[in-house]
């Protein structure tokens, strides 16, 4: 039996190995060119923040305030915590910065690691990143349905099928309160058959409960009032906009009545993106389809207020990077191409292994990628390499060649080869290679 490592990495938390990096890159990649298309701009906010901002910002009632939080007290004695989530940051720079100055909205997004100290389990880490979107200073309802939108389209860029949004409005200050007494009236004549959290929620903030996932609650939340009928007039006419502009650029959704995220923030729209995938047989066989979500948001009109601004409209939203790329994973993958190059530069002795790093930044500046293996003296092992990867120049650089300026190229498709002056390698490949 293998000894166990002394060092490991914390509970929740991994290594991105190199292989893997590639699934980062691509989820990435898709993220940061559509939103440099909708003309978002990036923010990187520290990892850490004063621990007031999550508990003011993202609700001191909240599960991820009240049980998640990584708290430290420093030297100094500041409390500072992990950051849990993104919008408090970008709100908390927003204000200090004086973005409010900028040309509104102002649009930003964010890409980095989060840490929330939760039961680690499938797709569930303590450290796991989030592509972040913020638009900060607008009202119109225009802006919620684009969020969603991107989103949306992040997730087709990247191939994923049998995506849903889920949509709700959970209305503003002036017809919330009416709503929750409705709630709290409904609640309590039910209070013996709820979890012990939610028999506290009742007490702090009765939304909270129609965001629990215990079964026995959900079967009574579906027979809660919705929100949805006792919406002022304005939240109303937002809501039914939002709606209209979904209709017109064809973004499919859902209504549920009871959806209200778990943060306290949160005003008028709220929103989910789910996938849809088939449930083992033997595990749910009730149930065909297992709701992963990837995705999720709303609007926030009172946070900046709320964190030292000006009263200010926005809405934002996140997408879970280790969500997708489990599902990446699980697609058909293509037949691999081995080849990271096609050319390899082979070399034998001192004076050639100097010749061929200058060579090779010759070929660097040119943007014409070469693969090489200067550790390696054996000409045999570096042909046997050059072919592995799938190259078709091989540029021989020998102790001859070295001292005589001159390097062969060798064709290893038809084996072929020929030496020319080592001054006009790059010119030349770069000629071989656009034929």
């Amino acid at each position: 039996m293998s000894k166990k490592p002394k060092f490991q990495s914390p509970t929740g938390m991994k290594d991105i190995l190199p292989p893997e990096q590639k699934y980062f890159r691509k989820v990435f990649d898709v993220c940061e060119n559509i939103s440099h298309f909708y003309n978002f701009k990036r923010i990187d906010p520290p990892i850490l923040e004063e621990t007031e901002l999550f508990s003011k910002g993202t609700g001191i009632t909240t599960d991820i305030v009240q049980k998640q939080m990584f708290n430290l007290k420093t030297k100094g004695g500041d409390y500072l915590t992990l950051r849990p989530e993104f919008t408090p940051s970008i709100v908390r720079a927003y204000i200090e910065h004086g973005m409010k100055n900028l040309p509104q909205p102002v649009k930003l997004y964010s890409i980095g690691p989060l840490f929330r100290y939760e039961h680690t389990q499938a797709g569930r880490f303590r450290q796991f990143h989030q592509f972040n979107l913020e638009t900060i200073g607008e009202n119109n309802p225009v802006v919620d349905a684009q969020i969603i939108q991107i989103f949306y389209n992040i997730l087709n860029e990247l191939k994923l099928k049998k995506i849903t949004v889920e949509i709700n409005s959970i209305g503003d200050n002036q017809c919330r309160p009416y709503y929750k007494k409705l709630l709290v009236s409904y609640f309590k004549s039910r209070e013996s058959s709820l979890c012990s959290d939610c028999r506290r929620r009742i007490r702090e903030n009765p939304l909270r409960v129609l965001d629990c996932k215990e079964e026995k609650c959900q079967r009574i939340v579906s027979q809660a009032p919705q929100l949805i009928d006792h919406l002022c007039e304005e939240c109303h006419k937002h809501f039914k906009e939002v709606l209209e502009f979904l209709d017109e650029v064809e973004v499919p959704y859902r209504l549920n009545p009871y959806l209200v995220r778990g943060l306290d923030y949160y005003t008028k729209t709220v929103f989910e993106i789910f996938i849809e995938e088939k449930t083992p047989k033997k595990t749910v066989p009730e149930e065909p389809f297992l709701k992963i979500a990837l995705a999720a948001g709303g609007r926030y009109d009172g946070l900046v207020k709320l964190l030292g601004g000006e009263s200010t409209g926005a809405v934002g939203g996140a997408i879970g990077i280790e969500r997708i790329i489990s599902l990446l994973k699980k697609k058909p993958a293509k037949p691999k191409k081995i080849f990271s190059s096609p050319i390899f530069l082979a070399q034998l002795g001192n004076l050639a292994k100097r010749k061929g790093l200058k060579l090779l930044e010759e070929f660097r500046k040119s943007k014409i990628q070469v693969r090489e293996s200067f550790g390696r003296d054996s000409l045999k092992a570096q042909l046997k390499l050059a072919d592995k990867i799938g190259a078709r120049y091989t540029l021989l650089l020998g102790q001859k060649e070295a001292l005589e300026g001159t390097i062969v190229i060798r064709d290893m498709k038809f084996g072929k080869q020929e030496t020319i002056k080592l001054e006009k390698a790059v010119k030349e490949m770069r000629k071989r290679l656009k034929k």
